[in-house]
Parts: structure tokens; sequence; C-alpha cells
């Protein structure tokens, strides 16, 4: 059995990749960075495939499914993205633009790929990352925010259909909190908590995804916020929002 995953040269992608490894399945590791990738490669105790490919870009994004479709992938890890932190009349156009390529439009694409065959073959495992600011509001990351909500709702949307159809297949949504990984220095943030390890997140985001779960917040903390946040209205999540963003060294 094959798993492809996105963004699977460093952060949660690549710890990903090595749980999966140790599972037994054939990876084929997709990102930009060829050098890293080639690096993870050498470390692994699997057959692996290296794609370099830019998702933002859609045909390159069909394309990379098309490589590798078939019976034998069995987990399509949906993991590339990034943030931008800044306020929304500052921040650049053509950034954000091709954040929504990442972080929506890429996943959309793979996510209805791979669930359309995965159904048709009767198994299969989706995990979309996307984050616990998709609970939220996000002032000062609006954009970022905003796309990581997308990835929530739309995965559990599709859990519920999957479910209503008693299909096999599973799709998960993985939603970390801070994690120690690049994601702060190419956000341009610093978080004022510290971050989980990436080590931590993809253990519980694939024990998750295989046992059946439509959602994972790793961490107390996260868990906690994620039952808080229905107490509060929408406004007053956005404040405090606010005010923790405010804290980051970005601008």
């Amino acid at each position: 059995m094959k798993a492809l995953i996105t963004g699977a040269s460093s952060g949660i992608g690549r710890e990903i990749a090595r749980l999966l490894a140790a599972r037994g399945y054939e990876l084929v590791l997709c990102a930009r960075r060829e050098d890293r990738l080639r690096q993870l490669v050498a470390e692994l105790p699997t057959m692996c495939r290296v794609i370099a490919a830019d998702i933002a870009d859609e045909k390159e994004c069909r394309l990379l499914y098309e490589a590798v479709r078939g019976d034998d992938l069995a987990v399509v890890v949906n993991n590339a993205g990034f943030g931008l932190f800044g306020p929304f009349t500052m921040t650049d156009l053509d950034d954000e633009l091709r954040m929504i390529d990442v972080n929506i439009r890429a996943v959309h694409i793979l996510t209805k790929l791979a669930v359309q065959d995965f159904v048709a073959q009767g198994r299969g495992y989706v995990l979309n990352v996307a984050s616990a600011a998709g609970f939220l509001p996000g002032p000062l990351m609006a954009t970022y925010y905003a796309t990581k909500n997308y990835v929530l709702r739309l995965t559990e949307a599709v859990q519920e259909e999957l479910r209503r159809a008693g299909s096999p297949v599973r799709i998960c949504a993985l939603c970390p909190g801070p994690v120690d990984t690049e994601f702060d220095k190419v956000a341009g943030v610093r978080f004022s908590v510290g971050g989980l390890s990436a080590q931590r997140v993809a253990r519980e985001a694939v024990d998750g995804l295989f046992a059946g779960r439509g959602t994972v917040v790793p961490g107390a903390a996260m868990k906690a916020m994620t039952v808080a946040r229905h107490f509060a209205p929408d406004c007053l999540l956005a404040r405090i929002t606010y005010h923790f963003q405010h804290r980051k060294n970005g601008t």
C-alpha cells in the first residue's frame, strides 16, 4: 500500500512520513524542495518516490494525483500549507492568493479526487492538516485562519457524507495549535506560548486517522479552547484572538 504526503520536506509532514514508513507503507513524498525530500528518503526504511511539485499550480496538483492514483494508493495526507502575519490592509495580495491556492485549492482537489477513488475502491484514508485556527476568527492572520476554517469544515462535511453512506473510507482533520516547525519563520510570527513537538502532533494525527476519528486536536490546552469557544460569541472570540495575535513579533 502507498501513501501520498504533501509538504513532506519538514515539520509535521516529515514526521508523518516516518510514522507511515514504520507501518510499512510505500511513500510518495511531495514538496517544492527536492533536496530536503531526498535527505528524508535516505532515512526511511521503505520504498519512496519523490515528486517535486508546486501544488499552488492547479495543473501540477492534478498531475501529481494522476501520477500516484491506483489500487495501491491507500492514504493521502494534505499537509502542505503556510501562513502570513499582518493587518489585512497591509499583507501582500499575491502572497494571500498563493496561500489560498495551497491551503484550500490544492487540498480541495486532492481530497475530491482521492475520496472519489477510495469510495470506488471501498477503502482509503485522507488526512487534512487544518489548524486550531480553523475554529476561530483570526484578526492579523485573517486569510490563514479563513483557509483553515475551510479545510476543517470541508473535512467535517465529507466525513458525515461518508458516515451516512456507510462507507469504510475515513477522512480526518488535524487541528493543532502552535507546533515547533518552520511555520513561524515562514509566517513571520513568534508564538507567545510554547508549541508541541512535530513528532507528538504527527503521532496523534496518524493514530487518530486509523482509529476513525473525524477531528484530532493535540494537546490539552487546544482541546480546552475548542470547548470554551462554544460559550463566547464570535465578536468576543475575534477580540481575544486579536489580543494574542498582537503579541506575536511579526510586524
